[in-house]
């Protein structure tokens, strides 16, 4: 899943199988904590390398 931050701009990204363990956090950005504005989700993109991948 997609995500990209209102605040800093940060681009992230969120496996699916991460809402068990980071309930409420899923979707907040790493860097500032704001809830990230859903892209998309799916396959990887061209742009993929553009992402954080938050683990």
């Amino acid at each position: 899943m997609y995500y990209h931050c209102p605040s800093c701009g940060k681009k992230f990204k969120f496996q699916q199988d991460m809402i068990p363990e980071l309930g409420d956090d899923f979707g907040r950005c790493p860097d500032c904590g704001e809830m990230g504005v859903f892209e998309h989700d799916g396959a990887r993109t061209p742009d993929d390398s553009d992402y954080f991948e938050v683990e």
